[in-house]
Formats: C-alpha cells, sequence, structure tokens
C-alpha cells in the first residue's frame, strides 16, 4: 500500500474530524440514499473512504451488511472500535481496491477517496475500482466538489484551472485542541467530466444533483451548491 497525503492529517484529526459541522448530516444522508438506491436490509455495501465510519454505522444500524474501507489506520481503528452489528471495516487504498462483483451498491462521500487524489489520474483508478466491486446492476453514490463554486467562492484557496485541482493551506485541531498546519488538494468538478469519468469505469450515470452536506436531495447542478451528488449503475 502506497502512502497518501491524507494519512497524517488524519492521524492528527483522529475523533475530532466528527465535529466539523459538514459531519452532522449522517441521518439525513443515508435517509436520501436508503430511498434513491433502493437499498433493503440484508444487501452488501461497499463505503469507499469511510473515514471513522459515519455512513457505515447509520447504514448497519437499518440492517445493510456494510464493509468500509479507508486508507488511514487511525480512521479505520475509530470506525471499528464504534462499530454496530453489520459494520465491518478494512484499510485499504482506494486506488486498488480487491473486490470483484461482491457488493449490491457502493457510495463514495464527503471526498471520501475519490477527490483527495490530486491531479494525476488516481481519481480513474478510484471509480473503476468502485465499479469492480459492485454486481452488475448495482448502484453507486459518489459526492465531488464542484468546480463552478470552487472557481465563485473558494476565496481561500487557489483553484489551479489547467487541472482542476483547488489547493488550500489550513489548521486543523486534534481531540484535545492542538493545531496543525496542512495542505488541503481536492479535486473538482463539473457535471460533464463526472459523466465521461462514470462511463469511462462501465457506470451510466443516472443523475447528478446540486447538494450540500445534510442536504442530500435531487435538485439539478447549478453553481452555487459545493458538491455534484452522483447516481450511477453498473452496466450489464
Amino acid at each position: 500500500m502506497t502512502g497518501h497525503w491524507f494519512e497524517p492529517i488524519a492521524d492528527h484529526l483522529g475523533s475530532a474530524y466528527l465535529r466539523y459541522s459538514f459531519t452532522k448530516g449522517t441521518v439525513q444522508e443515508v435517509d436520501w440514499l436508503m430511498g434513491r438506491l433502493g437499498l433493503v436490509g440484508g444487501q452488501r455495501i461497499l463505503d469507499v473512504g469511510c473515514g471513522p465510519g459515519r455512513h457505515a454505522h447509520e447504514l448497519a444500524r437499518r440492517g445493510l451488511l456494510v464493509h468500509g474501507v479507508d486508507i488511514s489506520r487511525r480512521f479505520v481503528e475509530l470506525a471499528i472500535a464504534g462499530a454496530p452489528s453489520g459494520a465491518t471495516f478494512s484499510r485499504l487504498d482506494a486506488r486498488a481496491l480487491p473486490f470483484v462483483a461482491e457488493f449490491d451498491a457502493a457510495v463514495c462521500l464527503c471526498q471520501g477517496a475519490f477527490g483527495l487524489m490530486t491531479a494525476t489520474g488516481e481519481d480513474a483508478d478510484v471509480l473503476a475500482g468502485i465499479a469492480r466491486a459492485l454486481r452488475p446492476g448495482g448502484r453507486v453514490a459518489l459526492s465531488a466538489f464542484n468546480a463552478y463554486f470552487a472557481v465563485k467562492y473558494h476565496d481561500q484557496a487557489d483553484f489551479d484551472a489547467a487541472t482542476g485541482v483547488s489547493h488550500e493551506r489550513t489548521e486543523v485541531r486534534d481531540e484535545v485542541g492542538r493545531p496543525a498546519e496542512v495542505d488541503l488538494w481536492t479535486g473538482c468538478y463539473t457535471p460533464r467530466e463526472l459523466r465521461l469519468a462514470c462511463a469511462a469505469a462501465g457506470l451510466d450515470v443516472e443523475s447528478i444533483s446540486s447538494v450540500e452536506p445534510g442536504r442530500y436531495g435531487d435538485d439539478p447542478p447549478t453553481t452555487e451548491s459545493p458538491e455534484f451528488l452522483v447516481v450511477a449503475r453498473r452496466a450489464g
């Protein structure tokens, strides 16, 4: 497993990651996912870039069998420590997922692996691995930063128009409030780019909506939402 720039950030944050406002909408997000993906109890779900496991835990509480993967050892430890029945976790690199046609659905949310791979093409590897992990006809819900929104509103970040990557230097604090200055790189996308990426991975896009954390829904893509949410189905 090769390293990733996010690992030391996750190690520093630990459970403090869950105090950020963007993590507080888990129940609403899972409510929407259950209906939109047609999830029913007993199905197997893959959570890619699961972090401390907030979506996986909530899905498991609803009777789904969820396996979460993350490159951060610290996040995986936290996810395991708080796991309800039906939720399992392992430390894996999303750029090299080993699963083949094992899951009924997958989620990759809040820049969980997809979008944190800079401009080297590794997002394509993540998406291909997710598609490969799905059974034929299985659905994926994937969120990505909105490139239009980044250009208009990311005043504290530098957006590279050539690569579509936003770079920000910011401060994060651990569980006891100790600060660390870190660099964050995030790939940003347009709906057209997301459709093309999904097509290349063998995924048929069913919808792309404008969303923000805790407010998942079916609003059409605009320049005014921080994220896009893609629902796609594995062909075949």
